[in-house]
């Protein structure tokens, strides 16, 4: 049965011009189908769709049990096209939060009938896409709700789990009707074109399985993902958390799982020292390594404000796959861990059926010479570029010079005569928000530095460095550097529960359904505030990597240390009359834990610089800044969005 009425609506024209498709599609076979319409069309039934499981063999015995795993695949897919004679191509999730904690804005699970046949599906890829003539796979990551083995959190298990199913739909695996037992099964009725999507961990596996060039897998769609787990736990050397992937991995796994997987998560937290040296174990989840096989196209999609999976995993992920020339295209929110579906719904459905249609169904409708990126630059205020970082962007060294108050110094392109220097006490309690409410006041925990009000916009594009040379009067130390915007705007209100949207109570309809899996959602808003100034890059560090990203070291009380702090990939444009900041500090209140200690720490501004990546280079900021007045110290504080309170241990974003 269908459910009612539903948006977008479909006319009796739409209907007619389907019936022809599908017409098409039966007597001339899909090239002379698909080229008809110029784009797949909803000509399959919901209603009587085929809806089964199977269990893929991994071929690995995470749980030690002495059977190779099994990992369960939900799929949904148009029973005509089989009856056809035609295979077709699939879409696939690869997640564990199926049964324990939900996918999507409204934290919606797998449901299943009275005969264990799938019945209702998470988010709306089925909905839609299932009358478009694809295949929705869901895949329960090993060791989550119906899967045999054990989570390892982005490790092998994690990341062949999902493969293993790519490489069954291509025909390669093997798999059965039941979790032990059962009969072989086949994917008779895939072309073996797969695409994935997914949102935090389930995106991250999607960057893992394509890190592992599998054939087969033709696109990825992450969203908010996960590029290397070190940098979800830690960023040089400072840690994110005050636990590790072990904990993650017993919040996510079946409690069918028992005491299989203790030994699992022994080793996770052994391999995972809190000390923030880089060991084998982050080795094995760095997937930018192997960005090179990386054979799938990539449309990266990640919320600018994300304090959960932090930008710097899309910076990262996009520059490695750049530099292997792999076909890619993002979109970047000014939200934090959100969805495109609940910012910009209408135009990421259909940007997204435009992207599967041309990467697994083979249609010429241009998706790939769009602009490669979208930009918001206000709340729900869109710009396009070719390609990202903007065209023209160039890095650009500015540096920090004392002003005419203690810690309330001049950002420009002149470096600082020789033993100028600026002094901070780490102060635990705070963080960004306190250090840029004060950017002009002298405060006894940051320093900062500022240009004065700019003649002309101001834009920053891409992944951005502060190099910084500090005395710490301790053993331990960590430091903080913010990017700061200061002028008011109108920003989304990402430190709240809804990181930049509000959750309406009317409900919208993408596609068909059914009373199990109706395929309408509650629709949503932009949540803004007005604010007096804006943190869009962030970047941090333990003074104790110094020397080597990858292990720390004490430090000697009154020795300087040079340190390069990689700030989060961001793209913001600082108006004319606003100023830009760059703020440093200890430890960022609720983002990074502190240290043992609380070092005051002695800034050498003439070895301290930030090199940014301005639009336009040198030239443009040497035109922004021309004739602007020095920076004010002092003033009343500014207003800005609440302090960012320390973000979820679970990138789950249900």
């Amino acid at each position: 049965m269908t459910s009612p009425a539903r948006i977008p609506r479909i006319s009796f024209t739409a209907l007619v011009l389907a019936a022809v498709a599908a017409l098409l599609s039966a007597l001339l076979g899909p090239s002379a189908a698909q080229a008809a319409p110029g784009e797949s069309r909803p000509v399959y039934s919901y209603d009587h769709a085929i809806r089964e499981s199977v269990w893929v063999d991994t071929g690995l015995d995470g749980d030690a049990d002495g059977r190779t795993d099994r990992v369960a695949a939900d799929i949904v897919r148009p029973a005509e096209p089989a009856q056809q004679g035609r295979r077709i191509p699939v879409i696939m999730d690869a997640s564990p939060y199926y049964s324990c904690c939900g996918r999507g804005n409204e934290s919606q699970k797998k449901t299943y009938d009275d005969r264990g046949r799938p019945a209702g599906f998470p988010l709306f890829y089925d909905n839609y896409f299932v009358p478009r003539g694809y295949a929705t796979v869901l895949v329960d990551l090993a060791g989550t709700n119906r899967s045999d083995g054990c989570v390892d959190v982005g490790g092998p298990s994690d990341i062949h789990s999902a493969r293993a199913v790519v490489d069954w739909l291509a025909g390669r695996g093997r798999a059965y009707t039941a979790r032990t037992g059962g009969r072989p099964v086949a994917a008779g009725w895939s072309n073996g074109r797969t695409g994935m999507i997914g949102k935090s961990w389930d995106a991250t596996i999607a960057n893992g399985v394509a890190a592992t060039g599998v054939s087969g897998l033709k696109t990825i769609v992450p969203i908010s993902g996960i590029s290397s787990w070190y940098d979800y736990y830690f960023s040089q050397g400072a840690p994110l958390y005050d636990s590790g992937p072990d904990s993650l991995a017993g919040l996510v796994e079946s409690p069918a799982t028992g005491t299989h997987c203790a030994a699992v998560q022994r080793a996770l937290a052994a391999g995972a020292p809190r000390s923030g040296d880089w060991t084998p174990l982050w080795t094995a989840r760095d997937y930018v390594r192997d960005a090179g096989k990386v054979r799938a196209s990539v449309f990266l999609v990640h919320g600018m404000q994300d304090l959960n999976v932090r930008t710097r995993h899309a910076g990262q992920w996009w520059d490695a796959l750049a530099r292997h020339g792999v076909e890619r295209k993002i979109w970047l929110s000014q939200t934090g861990h959100v969805d495109p579906f609940d910012y910009r719904r209408g135009a990421w459905v259909t940007t997204l059926h435009h992207w599967f249609d041309h990467y697994l169904m083979g249609y010429d409708n241009g998706i790939e010479r769009a602009p490669g990126a979208d930009v918001e630059r206000a709340p729900g205020h869109w710009s396009t570029d070719a390609r990202w970082p903007a065209p023209g962007t160039a890095t650009t060294v500015l540096r920090p010079r004392a002003g005419s108050a203690p810690g309330v110094g001049i950002l420009g392109t002149a470096q600082a005569p020789r033993g100028t220097t600026e002094t901070f006490t780490d102060d635990p309690r705070h963080g960004e928000a306190d250090w840029a409410a004060r950017a002009g006041q002298p405060t006894a925990d940051k320093a900062g530095f500022s240009t004065g009000a700019l003649r002309r916009p101001l834009r920053l594009s891409g992944s951005g460095t502060v190099t910084v040379t500090a005395t710490p009067s301790t053993s331990t130390a960590h430091l903080s550097a913010v990017l700061v915007d200061l002028g008011p705007a109108t920003i989304r209100n990402y430190t709240a529960d809804g990181e930049g949207i509000t959750t309406l109570d009317r409900r919208t309809c993408w596609g068909l359904g059914t009373p199990a899996d109706t395929g309408c959602f509650k629709e949503t808003a932009a949540d803004t505030r007005k604010v007096a100034y804006t943190v869009f890059s962030r970047g941090w560090a333990d003074l104790g990597t110094y020397a080597d990203a990858r292990k720390g070291r004490p430090l000697t009380p009154g020795k300087p240390y040079t340190i390069t702090l990689h700030l989060a990939a961001s793209d913001h444009v600082v108006p004319a009359g606003h100023r830009l900041a760059l703020l440093v500090g200890g430890t960022d209140a609720g983002l990074i834990d502190p240290p043992a200690s609380r070092p005051a720490l002695t800034l050498d501004l003439s070895r301290t610089s930030a090199a940014l990546p301005l639009t336009g280079g040198a030239p443009a900021f040497a035109r922004a800044t021309a004739g602007a007045p020095r920076p004010p110290s002092g003033g009343a504080p500014l207003d800005g969005l609440a302090p960012p309170h320390a973000p979820s241990r679970l990138p789950a974003g249900g």
